[in-house]
This record gives C-alpha cells, sequence and structure tokens, in this order.
C-alpha cells in the first residue's frame, strides 16, 4: 500500500490498537508522542512531538500520508494537531468522543480545511463515528426524520485513562452542566434530577435493558451534522454508566489486548409514524475504534469520500459500503421495526 500513517498518542490505549490495525493492513504506521522511551517500545522508526508545540508536530508530520490523533483530552490536542495536519496539507482523523472538542473542530476548522483540500474526520471511534454511519444508514433514501435515538447496550465499561481525563475536561468546560440536542440545537442546562431510568428493548439476544436517558454522547454532534433531524437522543446501559463512575481500567483477555466487554448499538430513527432501525454488535469499543479510524484513513487516501473539509463519519463515507468493510468485527443488522 506504500502509506505511512503518524498516530499521535501512539502509546495510549486506543492508540496502540490503531497502531496495530495500521500494520495489519499494510500500512506503515509512525508512532508518534512525547515520551521516547514509550514510542521506543513498538520497535518502529518513530517521531517525538508535543500538540503545544507547533515546530515538533511539523517536524513529526513531515513526509506522512496522514494523521489520526488518539491523545485525549482531546480539547487540549485536536487543534494542535489539525492545525499541523492543514499546513502539512494531509488528511487528519481523531478518536474523539469529546462533544466540545468535536464542536470545535467543526467550528474552527470547516472552511479552512475545505479551501486547503485537506479532509478532517472528527469524532470517527465508536462514540460519534459508529452512531452517525449507523443513523445515516438506517434514514436510507429519507432527506429529513423528527427523532434519531442511539440506545448503549454495553456489557460494561472499564474506561481508560484518557476516556477519565476526558470527563475531568468536558465537566469542567459545561461548568457541571447537561448538554442535549433538542429543536434543532444544542442545550445547556443545569438539572440537579437523576437521569431518567428507561427499559429498552434491544435486539435478541441482548433483550430489554435498564439504560439512562439523556446521557448524551458525540452522537448529538455528529448526526444532526449533515442529517436533517431535530432531536437526537442517546442512552446508555444503567450498567455501564455505573461501572465508568466505578473508573476502573479495561483489562485485556486475548492477545491483541481486547476486553471481555461487548456492545450492542440500537438506532432507531423515526419519521411520522415510521421507523427504521440499524442495530451494530461486537466486542471493546476501545479496540474497535481501531478498524474505524483507519478505514477511514483508507477511504480518504483512496479518494473514496463524498465531500472535503470537516466532516462527520455518515456525511464523509458512504455508510452502508463503511459498515459493510467492518464486518469481521461488527455486525450489523436491518431490523424490522
Amino acid at each position: 500500500m506504500g502509506y505511512n500513517v503518524a498516530v499521535f498518542g501512539a502509546y495510549g490505549h486506543t492508540g496502540r490498537f490503531v497502531v496495530t490495525e495500521l500494520r495489519e493492513r499494510g500500512f506503515d504506521a509512525l508512532p508518534v508522542g512525547r515520551d521516547p522511551r514509550r514510542l521506543a517500545a513498538f520497535g518502529l522508526p518513530y517521531r517525538v512531538a508535543s500538540a503545544d508545540d507547533p515546530a515538533s508536530l511539523d517536524a513529526a508530520l513531515n513526509g506522512v500520508d496522514a494523521v489520526v490523533n488518539c491523545a485525549g483530552p482531546f480539547a487540549s490536542t485536536a487543534a494542535g494537531v489539525t492545525e499541523a495536519a492543514l499546513r502539512a496539507g494531509i488528511p487528519y482523523v481523531d478518536v474523539a468522543a469529546e462533544i466540545e472538542a468535536n464542536l470545535d473542530t467543526f467550528t474552527h476548522f470547516t472552511e479552512r480545511a475545505r479551501a486547503a483540500g485537506v479532509a478532517v474526520v472528527p469524532a470517527m471511534a465508536f462514540f460519534g463515528g459508529l452512531g452517525d454511519l449507523l443513523a445515516t444508514t438506517a434514514m436510507g433514501d429519507w432527506t429529513s426524520a423528527d427523532e434519531a435515538h442511539v440506545a448503549y447496550g454495553l456489557s460494561s465499561w472499564h474506561p481508560t485513562a484518557g476516556t477519565v481525563a476526558a470527563g475531568v475536561v468536558s465537566r469542567e468546560r459545561r461548568a457541571g452542566r447537561r448538554v442535549r440536542y433538542t429543536g434543532g440545537r444544542l442545550e445547556y442546562h443545569s438539572d440537579e434530577r437523576d437521569l431518567p431510568r428507561v427499559d429498552w428493548d434491544f435486539p435478541a439476544p441482548l433483550g430489554r435493558r435498564t439504560v439512562l436517558g439523556g446521557f448524551t454522547m458525540a452522537d448529538v454532534v455528529t448526526i444532526p451534522r449533515h442529517l436533517a433531524i431535530p432531536e437526537v437522543r442517546t442512552y446508555m446501559s444503567v450498567d455501564a454508566a455505573t461501572d465508568l463512575a466505578a473508573a476502573a481500567a479495561p483489562v485485556a483477555v486475548d492477545e491483541r489486548g481486547r476486553s471481555a466487554q461487548t456492545f450492542t448499538v440500537d438506532v432507531i430513527v423515526r419519521r411520522g409514524d415510521t421507523r427504521r432501525r440499524v442495530v451494530a454488535s461486537g466486542r471493546d469499543i476501545y479496540a474497535v475504534s481501531a478498524p474505524l479510524a483507519v478505514e477511514a484513513v483508507r477511504r480518504i487516501l483512496d479518494g473514496r469520500t463524498r465531500t472535503s473539509g470537516v466532516a462527520s463519519a455518515g456525511e464523509m463515507f458512504d455508510a452502508p459500503d463503511f459498515l459493510r468493510a467492518l464486518s469481521p468485527v461488527v455486525a450489523v443488522e436491518l431490523v424490522d421495526d
């Protein structure tokens, strides 16, 4: 294939999965980060750089074909690495699940990336990217819908250190407020009440599970970015939300470093009395972000994109075809509803 792809934050939990995925798919992976000792552990050529040091980033991205940013919190890294990608004229992909960081990328880089002819795809990961691909696929030939619902049925959620740090940054940026997408816009609100619990009927074999309504994820940025849906709501299984609060790190159970966690993502779009439903299932939300990000890079470099500049997954790519490419690790089913 011959493409050389830099992975910023390569020695983080998700970054290691991305480096492995790139190499297995024939790319040359170039680990990039601040710690030369941890970078050297890959046994590959590497470059040392920091998100707040433009000169180091320029040197790190010199001669590469694309960059995948895996270094959270993305509120601290996305802008610097995106700026460097634009200066280098190469595609930028990240795995950010931070709502505000993704909003910043769309707000500050859309026009500049389009003018430079550079593809920038934020949230190309389990949260934000997968839900957007599923919702886009569910829409089919619809040009608008009344509502989109994304329910996450996770068997558990043991967060990485990056996830925990990102959560702290997001809460600080929101001043403790909650966020929702309603009436065609994001709203921040203060509500001391507990999130409502709802029984959600996931398809078999998961079945009925209790989920938290108002557990807002990055899909509220990516989906309405390009789909005319004024209400986008996301839900999280109660068991997973409880695990997240406990902040125990994921535990590897196989030679690839994956955990035993399983997931089901149930996406429903409604227009009037008609509902369309697409369901995805697989294993390890962090590990599965790697094929999502790497497939995005491959399609950008191969010229299989639907727009230019900054775009979410479902906007940038042919969503059904992209999901089919993930079939070894993500099972997708259109469900009669």
